[in-house]
Order: C-alpha cells, then sequence, then structure tokens
C-alpha cells in the first residue's frame, strides 16, 4: 500500500515512537520485566497523545501525525494496543483512548475530502481484528469504557467499521475477517461472532460495562440506514431470539427497559419497514409483548405499550395475531381502559390508548386473512 512508504525525517523521532511502543507492549506479561515495560509504555504513549494534540508551546504537525499514524500501520500498534488494553494503568488507557481517536481521524493533507482516514482504511480493510479486539474490551471492566468510547466514534462515522463488526464471523465465508470487501451481506449468520457478544455483555456485565456496552450496541442497529434493515432481515430469527429471550427478558430493570424501547424504535424506524412486519406477524412476539403490558414496574408497561401498538395498528394482522387478540379481546378492553390511568398529562398516550381500545373493539369476529 502506497501510503506506508515516501515517509520523511523530521528532527524529532517520531518514527521511532511506534517502534518502541511495540517493543514495550508486547512484553507485558513477562513477570517483574513486564511491570517495569507498563512505566515505559507509560511514558511512550504519553508523548504520542502530546504529538497528536499539540502543546501550548508547539502545533501538532500534519507531518508528524503522518509518520506516526504510517509507523503504527507498520509495527501493528493498532492491534497490540487493543488487546493489550485492559492491562495498562488507567493514565494510559485514557491516553490510548486519544491516541486511537487521533490516529482513526487522521487524513494527509492531500488526501481527497471524502476518503476514509488512513489507518480506518487499512484497519477494515486489512486488519479488521482491531475492531474486534476492541469490543473484546468489554470483556474487562478496566478496558470497556475506554474502548467502547473508540468504537461508538468508528461506529458513528464509518458504515464500513460498522459492516466488519456486524458481519464478523470467524473463518466463515463470507465473514469480515478477511477484510470489509470479503463480507457476503446475503450469508446468515452462525451466531459466533463478535456482534453477538453484545447480548452477554449488556445481560451479564457489571452495570457499568452493560451501560457502555449497551450505548454501542444502539449505534451498531440504528446508525446507517443502508446496513441494518438487510442485516436485520438476513438474520431475523438467530436476532430476534437473543433479543427477546435475553434482553427483553432479562432479570435487570435497566437491560429490560433500555431492550424494549430500543426494540420499540427499530420497529418504528421507515427503513426497517419489512423487519417491522416481519416481527409483528408472529403470535408469539405479541404474547411477549402483551406480558410485559402486565409488568409490576410502570416504565416498562409504558414502553411495551409502544411495541404493542404496532400490532395493533398493523392494517394487514397475520392469523395467529387476529386469533390472539379476539381470544383476549375483553380482557385486554377493560385492561387498556384502566392502563396507566395516572398519566393524565400525556394527551398522545391518551389518544393511542383510545386509538387502539377501537381498533380491538372494531376487530371483525373471526380472523380474516390479510391482503397484502
Amino acid at each position: 500500500m502506497s501510503f506506508l512508504f515516501g515517509r520523511a525525517r523530521t528532527r524529532t523521532n517520531v518514527s521511532d515512537l511506534p517502534r518502541q511502543a511495540r517493543e514495550h507492549v508486547v512484553k507485558l506479561d513477562q513477570g517483574p520485566q513486564g511491570a517495569a515495560k507498563v512505566e515505559e509504555l507509560a511514558k511512550v504513549l504519553s508523548q504520542m497523545k502530546q504529538l497528536l494534540q499539540g502543546t501550548h508551546e508547539q502545533e501538532a504537525s500534519p507531518e508528524q501525525h503522518y509518520q506516526l499514524v504510517t509507523g503504527m500501520i507498520e509495527e501493528d500498534l493498532l492491534y497490540l494496543l487493543a488487546i493489550n488494553l485492559y492491562r495498562l494503568p488507567f493514565d494510559s488507557r485514557k491516553d490510548t483512548q486519544v491516541i486511537f481517536s487521533y490516529v482513526f481521524r487522521f487524513r494527509p493533507p492531500n488526501a481527497p475530502a471524502r476518503a476514509e482516514p488512513l489507518a480506518l482504511a487499512y484497519v477494515v480493510e486489512r486488519r479488521p481484528q482491531v475492531l474486534i479486539e476492541l469490543c473484546k474490551g468489554y470483556d474487562h471492566k478496566e478496558s470497556a469504557q475506554h474502548a467502547g468510547t473508540v468504537l461508538k466514534e468508528l461506529i458513528k462515522s464509518s458504515e464500513a467499521a460498522t459492516a466488519v463488526i456486524l458481519h464478523d464471523d470467524g473463518d466463515e465465508p463470507g465473514s469480515s475477517a478477511r477484510g470489509v470487501g470479503a463480507i457476503d451481506r446475503n450469508r446468515k449468520q452462525s451466531g459466533n461472532g463478535i456482534f453477538w457478544s453484545f447480548f452477554e455483555w449488556i445481560d451479564r456485565g457489571s452495570f457499568e460495562v452493560a451501560a457502555d456496552a449497551f450505548t454501542t450496541f444502539r449505534e451498531l442497529l440504528t446508525k446507517h440506514k443502508d446496513l441494518i434493515p438487510h442485516y436485520l432481515q438476513t438474520n431475523f430469527d438467530l436476532f430476534f431470539s437473543k433479543y427477546n429471550s435475553i434482553l427483553i427478558q432479562s432479570t435487570s430493570y435497566v437491560t429490560k427497559r433500555q431492550s424494549i424501547k430500543l426494540l420499540g424504535e427499530i420497529l418504528l424506524d421507515r427503513s426497517n419497514y419489512n423487519v417491522m412486519t416481519a416481527y409483528v406477524d408472529r403470535g408469539e412476539h405479541l404474547k411477549i409483548c402483551m406480558n410485559l403490558l402486565r409488568d409490576d414496574r410502570k416504565m416498562v408497561q409504558y414502553e411495551g405499550f409502544h411495541v404493542f401498538k404496532v400490532f395493533v395498528a398493523n392494517p394487514h394482522k397475520s392469523v395467529p395475531v387476529q386469533k390472539i387478540l379476539l381470544m383476549n379481546r375483553e380482557k385486554l378492553l377493560h385492561f387498556l381502559s384502566h392502563f396507566l390511568e395516572d398519566r393524565t398529562d400525556d394527551e398522545q398516550f391518551i389518544d393511542e390508548r383510545e386509538f387502539l381500545i377501537k381498533q380491538i373493539r372494531n376487530m371483525p369476529p373471526t380472523p380474516v386473512v390479510p391482503q397484502r
């Protein structure tokens, strides 16, 4: 790759910093010597951060940035820092987070305006394992926040980075393990890739890990409208099986409430129309939603209501959904007439509740095959 060559030397030994960092980071697990290397690595990381940020005395130089970025690529330092992030002391983890953020945003001065940043292009095309290892930062509470911050920035700015995370599937054909260009977006996932680990991190991680992982999970599923609908359609059964059984049924109140709310956002997003129609066609999904309406916690009931209304408002209800609603019609009408009565100031909710009552009351006495 042409961007790895032609680096000019400057008075500072910028190009030596990635090499020094590599020498230190590969020895972190070598007992007493590793402890000494932590301190030496911390000094190098601090120098790298200052070089990228600039100081009051000296502004950051694009030429030095270029040397540092290409040096990190050559030394595979992005990968090494990602897999060792949890081993570093707090200040070094913060410095590493800053370094990642600057490096992943850097474009050479002569690069086209819409070109991917240099290191990001390299990672998504040639070294996707960097992104996978950053995700694995959620395996350790020490690295979760710092890795998560970098991931969220990348997901917001890069559809390619998002695709790499979503389509990671180990050595399976069409996996992102060989780079974004090797992805087969029509192949169903096995469930063993890094994206599917988010369900465990959210449900079983500590509060801090779970909260940060959920925010990243939400960005993955909502940011790129050209990517997500097809992904969810292709992996519909696997995704919603995990989503309903792990997140919607979570014993954590925060996880449960956030997951129901996100489900409503996904279903009501116009770009996910085909996903929404497939989801609300299934009677078992409606049963899950109706149980949410009976939860002891009012905010869970409220978020569940916003999913329930998608089933009822659907003008092309499937026969299984119609059967459930008709079988429970009288109970539902009575239940909804008193549902969350204390939300007297929420006019939109009151109007929607009355609309659903009317829709259920006016359903024909027997199921009708929908015409689409």
